[in-house]
């Protein structure tokens, strides 16, 4: 039977984030139960399995609204589009399907972890030749004992899909949203909630903590 990984974020901002930050259309929302708790999730499908990032809701109602003034992320769950932002949409599930195993501990679709040597490599990792109108901008960030991890996540279709986790250990918490990078120097990459003209920018997507399918040790 197909299973169903589901890995919390760690506050209600970083799910936002995850589901309509810098995305032209912003993904499907579910609102369902999950241990005894209302959550919403957005999943993401991968070969053998589901894999669902989710956040406890904050209040009942048909669309996350998201959007970005003056550096600061405005974002809450609403029930209708009246303002100008980003609205991903909220599907409420009477409960999840009964086919899915709710996270086993046997992983079918664990990532494989490969080491990248510094930032400026992971966010041009970001780019994919096969789909370059297409991109998935998302980073994953978790803490990891006394370090933090921030990577992404690829894939390699041979006879099986293979899926890899990218990523990079920092010292220390990065405390804002976006990762920043020029392709025009070569500026080492920081970590930045504003937003200038000529810059490329990534959605950091912090997580409550580490899951086993990141493959990390």
């Amino acid at each position: 039977m197909p299973s169903q990984y589901f890995v919390e974020t760690a506050d209600f901002e970083s799910f936002a984030r995850f589901v309509c930050a810098l995305k032209e259309n912003p993904l499907r929302v579910y609102s369902h139960d999950l241990n005894k708790k209302k959550v919403l999730s957005s999943r993401r499908v991968l070969a053998n399995s589901l894999f669902s990032i989710y956040t406890v809701a904050p209040n009942s109602g048909r669309y996350i609204s998201y959007n970005i003034k003056n550096g600061r992320e405005e974002c809450s769950v609403v029930s209708s589009t009246k303002s100008f932002s980003q609205y991903a949409p909220i599907v409420h599930l009477s409960a999840l399907p009964s086919t899915l195993i709710i996270n086993p501990k046997k992983i079918q679709d664990k990532f494989t972890p490969i080491k990248v040597e510094d930032l400026g490599s992971l966010a041009r990792l970001t780019y994919d030749p096969e789909l370059p109108d297409e991109p998935d901008l998302t980073l994953f960030m978790f803490p990891q004992k006394t370090k933090w991890i921030i990577g992404y996540i690829t894939s390699l279709n041979l006879e099986d899909t293979l899926y890899f986790f990218n990523h990079v250990t920092l010292d220390k918490e990065p405390t804002k949203p976006f990762l920043q990078y020029s392709t025009n120097d070569d500026k080492t990459p920081i970590f930045t909630d504003k937003f200038q003209h000529g810059l490329s920018y990534l959605p950091v997507v912090k997580l409550k903590e580490y899951h086993p399918i990141f493959g990390l040790n």
